[in-house]
């Protein structure tokens, strides 16, 4: 393990300090350093780093310090529980992340042309545009592009923003949270999602027309995990109607689990609009599976189609991006 600095103050003086841009290109830093300051922002930890990248402790370590020799600054900082990249380490790992997603990039496009392939592409998306744009513009490139290989991952737009940063996915359409800088990104918001509750086919509260909000509070719920949106939202109008949250709540973020609960209890769950009219279709679970009518409505935060700021897409992840627009144009106003 290297000596790590746990001061933050000005580096050492030196006679020429930073590196220009041709003096950087010159000065030794390898693709093996990039991997190796994102294995640390990553992961917390030397050993992990290590792990990751296939070399041992000690080696990761003399890296590191080769790192920071050439860079004549302190690039991570040692904590109670692993490693933390101080800000001049930050900022080399962001850029890092960046020149490995572009040569990433490279191969899979010369990859693709070599073997005929109709290229890949890496996309998020929380479930209501997931069923409401994706699918249907996946299933339009691909009457065009049948070799087009589509990666997608239905996750809360927490965990798909930070996918994003980390270059796991071309791009997304979910919500950008509060607690990232708005400016890493470029985002057309799309609208308002809606929601409703669902029960099983048979509940109590089921066929009795309108269900007054006070009526709720009586049965189990199963919510998307504590802070996501949509449960938020939920929350936030039983608050305000004076309604106590319930109290018997299962945490889950997953839609399949979700449906089972619902299908066998006589728990309450909201979900999309989307959702329920793809469930409760007659491709879907009709039969098992009612949307409760409700004294109120159910909007939630509009969600954008993202991608990140200044990033150029491969030409798969281009088009597929486009035939996104296309779907977001074709909705009412």
């Amino acid at each position: 393990m290297p000596a790590i600095r746990t001061d933050l103050g000005a580096p050492e003086r030196v006679e020429n300090p930073g590196l220009g841009a041709d003096a950087l290109l010159r000065s030794g830093l390898k693709l093996a350093h990039m991997r190796m300051i994102v294995a640390l922002d990553d992961h917390g930890q030397v050993s992990a780093a290590a792990q990751v990248l296939g070399m041992s402790q000690p080696a990761a370590s003399r890296m590191i310090s080769e790192m920071e020799g050439i860079l004549k600054v302190p690039l991570c900082e040692r904590l109670s529980r692993g490693v933390g990249l101080t800000p001049y380490g930050q900022a080399l790992a962001r850029r890092a992340r960046a020149i490995l997603l572009e040569l990433r990039e490279v191969d899979r496009e010369i990859s693709d042309l070599r073997l005929g392939k109709g290229g890949s592409v890496f996309v998020g998306a929380v479930t209501a545009p997931a069923i409401e744009l994706a699918v249907p513009a996946i299933r339009k490139m691909r009457e065009k592009n049948p070799r087009l290989e589509v990666n997608i991952q239905i996750d809360t737009s927490a965990v798909l923003a930070r996918e994003l940063l980390a270059s796991r996915h071309d791009f997304i359409i979910a919500r950008i949270p509060d607690d990232l800088n708005p400016r890493l990104f470029e985002s057309r918001e799309i609208g308002v999602e809606r929601a409703c509750l669902i029960v099983r086919r048979g509940h109590p509260l089921a066929g009795r027309g309108v269900v007054p909000a006070e009526r709720l509070a009586d049965y189990d719920w199963v919510f998307q995990p504590a802070g996501s949106l949509l449960r938020r939202t939920m929350e936030r109008i039983l608050l305000s109607r004076s309604i106590p949250l319930p109290e018997r709540v299962l945490n889950t973020g997953s839609l399949l689990l979700t449906l089972v609960m619902v299908a066998q209890s006589d728990a309450i769950s909201p979900v999309s609009v989307e959702v329920a009219r793809f469930i409760g279709g007659e491709h879907g679970l009709a039969g098992a599976i009612d949307v409760l009518p409700t004294d109120f409505d159910i909007d939630v935060q509009p969600y954008s189609l993202i991608k990140l700021r200044d990033r150029v897409l491969s030409p798969a992840a281009a088009a597929l991006h486009q035939h996104v627009l296309d779907e977001i144009g074709k909705q009412p106003m």
